[in-house]
C-alpha cells in the first residue's frame, strides 16, 4: 500500500506540474496575442504618433532637441503623389499588391546571395518593413525577425494594401532626421509630396533605406 500511494502521490505531482505549465503557456500565448493584436487594429483605423526608430534616432543624436519624436507630417494616401508611390513600388517591392506580406522568391535569392558572398541581401517587403518600422526596434536577430514576420502576418491580415503604403510612406526615414514623405518633400523640395514631379519621386525613392 505504501508503495501504491507514493506512485499515485508522485503522479499528482508530475500532472499538476503539466498544468502549472500548461497555464503558464496559455497565459503568455493570451498576453502575446492581446499586446501585438490590438495595437495592429487601433493602427488600422489611428495614425501612429510616433515609431520606435524615431526615439532610437532621438538617442543617437545625443537626445537633440530639434530631432523629432513623434510624426508631424501625416498625409493620406490620396494627398501623395502618384508618381511618388510608383516609383517607391518599383524600387522597393514591385510584387507589393500581389504577395501577402512576403516575396518567397526574393528571399530564396536573398539566401543563396548570401551564402554564396560575403554581401548581406535583404528580401524585405513594403509590408514587412512596415511591420517592422511601427512596431519593433532595427536589430538583425531571431527574436525581432521572429516578430517581424507575425507583424507583417498581422497587417496583411487586418489592413488593407492602401493601409499598409499609406503607413509606409509616412513612417519611413527619408535622410537624416526625416520621417514620412510629406516631411522629406518639404525638405528637399520645399513643396508638398502632392505635387512631387515623376523626377522628383525617383529621387526620394533612391534615398530609401535598402530593403
Amino acid at each position: 500500500m505504501p508503495r501504491v500511494k507514493k506512485k499515485i502521490r508522485k503522479k499528482n505531482i508530475q500532472t499538476s506540474i503539466k498544468i502549472y505549465f500548461i497555464k503558464i503557456f496559455f497565459d503568455f500565448l493570451i498576453f502575446f496575442l492581446i499586446f501585438t493584436v490590438i495595437p495592429v487594429l487601433v493602427y488600422r483605423l489611428v495614425d501612429p504618433p510616433t515609431t520606435p526608430l524615431l526615439w532610437i534616432r532621438w538617442v543617437e543624436s545625443g537626445y537633440n532637441k530639434s530631432h523629432p519624436t513623434f510624426l508631424k507630417h501625416w498625409v493620406s494616401l490620396n494627398q501623395i503623389s502618384p508618381n511618388l508611390v510608383r516609383a517607391v513600388i518599383v524600387a522597393e517591392d514591385q510584387k507589393f499588391y500581389n504577395h501577402s506580406g512576403f516575396d518567397w522568391q526574393a528571399v530564396e535569392a536573398a539566401i543563396k546571395i548570401n551564402l554564396a558572398t560575403d554581401k548581406t541581401v535583404g528580401a524585405s517587403t513594403i509590408s514587412m518593413q512596415t511591420a517592422r518600422n511601427v512596431f519593433l526596434w532595427q536589430d538583425r536577430n531571431w527574436l525581432r525577425k521572429s516578430l517581424e514576420v507575425w507583424f507583417t502576418f498581422l497587417i496583411e491580415n487586418l489592413w488593407t494594401k492602401k493601409r499598409i503604403l499609406e503607413v509606409y510612406l509616412n513612417v519611413i526615414e527619408w535622410g537624416n532626421g526625416m520621417f514620412g514623405c510629406e516631411h522629406a518633400s518639404l525638405k528637399y523640395y520645399k513643396h508638398s509630396s502632392a505635387t512631387l514631379s515623376p523626377v522628383e519621386s525617383a529621387l526620394m525613392a533612391s534615398v530609401l533605406p535598402s530593403p
